[in-house]
């Protein structure tokens, strides 16, 4: 039976891998989750535009090669975390999500791996190019998330810390690059890594079957569905004082609307999560948070209107 299981298994794996090109290239969008990593490269443009480097013309910052080079450097580095983590994680997504996890599977985990290894080296060559300060940046998030995947993410409290410092840190590339810090910068972080820390619970309760197979000691199989749903409640409270700082700081612009948005939606959210018990509903609440994180991005150019105005004037 055993052996029987295994060419069957065989035989959909070869099925999966004689694809068409272009369904290989959807599947491999999928694998490095192509859609975060755009959103990720407009975030690091508009916060370099309109939070770093505010003072500067706009073509010498979209035209300024350094951070042309940081953003490829970010987009191969994160590429390659998501291929990885998809090697971890591919018998716990067969669970949690069967039809991605068929979808990445097209191609084949000798390809990913020899990507995952080319696009670490990529992203630390472009680095390189930078500065030996960004070479070094690069170098420490490859091991990071390796070591994330291997190791942390196996651990509730270390692992959902891990995860959401890694979220952030591809801005604290544009950070160190601009060497530009400022009260604004810092309550937008805070508001942003509490946001982040919401979805990573979220995820933990959407993918409780999975991990509780495969072993994994997330907050809400180690310590239960209510007090991960307490621990969310305390975050959304948390975000409220930054979103709160925010309104009134007037260099913000017309991003206040957002926050107005962000300070209604969570309130929802918290309504709509201690309603939930089922997959589903979690799955709903983890698109709201996605939503939120997506308009946040593209609300960073409303900072300053005027400056947008004077800055295509000056184009």
């Amino acid at each position: 039976m055993d052996l029987l299981d295994l060419a069957k298994k065989n035989t959909q794996q070869k099925q999966l891998e004689s694809q068409p090109v272009y369904i290989k290239v959807f599947s491999l969008l999928s694998v490095v989750r192509g859609y975060n990593i755009l959103i990720i490269v407009i975030a690091q443009y508009l916060a370099a535009i309109f939070i770093f480097a505010p003072r500067l013309r706009l073509k010498d910052v979209i035209l300024n090669l350094n951070l042309y080079l940081i953003v490829l450097a970010t987009i191969c580095v994160i590429a390659a975390g998501y291929i990885i983590n998809n090697f971890y994680d591919t018998q716990k997504d067969f669970i949690n999500r069967p039809e991605k996890h068929k979808l990445d599977n097209i191609v084949s985990q000798k390809f990913k791996l020899n990507l995952y290894f080319i696009l670490n080296f990529l992203g630390f060559i472009f680095g390189f190019l930078v500065s030996w300060r960004a070479a070094l940046f690069f170098a420490s998030y490859i091991f990071a998330i390796w070591f994330y995947s291997h190791k942390l993410n196996k651990y509730p409290l270390i692992g959902l810390f891990s995860a959401v410092t890694l979220s952030i840190a591809p801005f604290f590339a544009i950070f160190v690059f601009y060497k530009n810090f400022s009260t604004i910068i810092f309550t937008h972080a805070c508001f942003l890594f509490f946001v982040l820390t919401i979805r990573e619970l979220v995820k933990d309760l959407e993918n409780i079957k999975g991990e509780l197979i495969q072993n994994y000691s997330s907050i809400p199989i180690k310590y239960g569905e209510k007090f991960t749903k307490i621990l969310i409640t305390i975050i959304v409270l948390m975000t409220l004082e930054p979103i709160y700082f925010l309104w009134k700081y007037p260099e913000i612009g017309a991003m206040k609307y957002y926050f107005y948005l962000a300070g209604v939606l969570l309130t929802i959210f918290t309504v709509k999560l201690w309603q939930s018990s089922l997959n589903k509903n979690y799955v709903q609440l983890h698109i709201l948070l996605k939503i939120l994180i997506v308009l946040g991005v593209f609300s960073l150019a409303l900072i300053d209107t005027s400056v947008i105005i004077k800055r295509l004037i000056n184009l």
